[in-house]
């Protein structure tokens, strides 16, 4: 049930209308993570991503994103015996450089740029504006994530809704 909500975040701020690359999609990868089962940490991000390419499109660097944010559902498993605020907040600022780091090496090797250090080079310093966009919304939605889900664990014990929150 829980895992649904996650796609249904991760497609709506994916679809709707927002600043480029400001959308819940990488904290949601590592939310599944922490808090899902391994199967559907690693299920829900690209599930995500497959229902909304289809309305987006595809494109040819969607080896690296998608194994991008598979890697991001891993560290979310590998943080999940840890887990508080400074770990989520630590795992969503590796999750956001990952993804800028391996996204934007994908991009230089499609035809966009030239297979040179110096279009390595222009293809980073093209994408700095958006990852401003990308540290930020995976920040704020991990730590909204983190916080929320806690505090609603925390407040449903022991009532009918603990049953909701009980993911594994």
């Amino acid at each position: 049930m829980f895992a649904i909500f996650l796609i249904i975040l991760g497609i709506g701020s994916r679809l709707a209308a927002h600043t480029p690359q400001f959308t819940a999609i990488l904290a949601v990868a590592m939310f599944a993570g922490l808090y899902l089962s391994p199967r559907l940490a690693l299920t829900v991000p690209v599930a995500l991503m497959i229902a909304t390419d289809l309305v987006l499109g595809f494109h040819d660097t969607m080896v690296f994103t998608y194994g991008s944010m598979l890697a991001i559902s891993l560290i979310g498993l590998w943080l999940a015996p840890r887990k508080n605020f400074r770990t989520v907040l630590g795992g969503s600022i590796i999750s956001s450089g990952l993804f800028f780091v391996v996204t934007n090496f994908g991009a230089w090797l499609s035809p966009l740029y030239p297979h040179t250090w110096a279009g390595l080079r222009e293809c980073y310093i093209m994408a700095v504006p958006f990852f401003r966009s990308t540290l930020v919304s995976t920040v704020a939605y991990s730590l909204v994530l983190y916080a929320g889900y806690e505090w609603a664990v925390k407040r449903s014990q022991g009532t009918a809704l603990a049953r909701l929150f009980s993911l594994k």
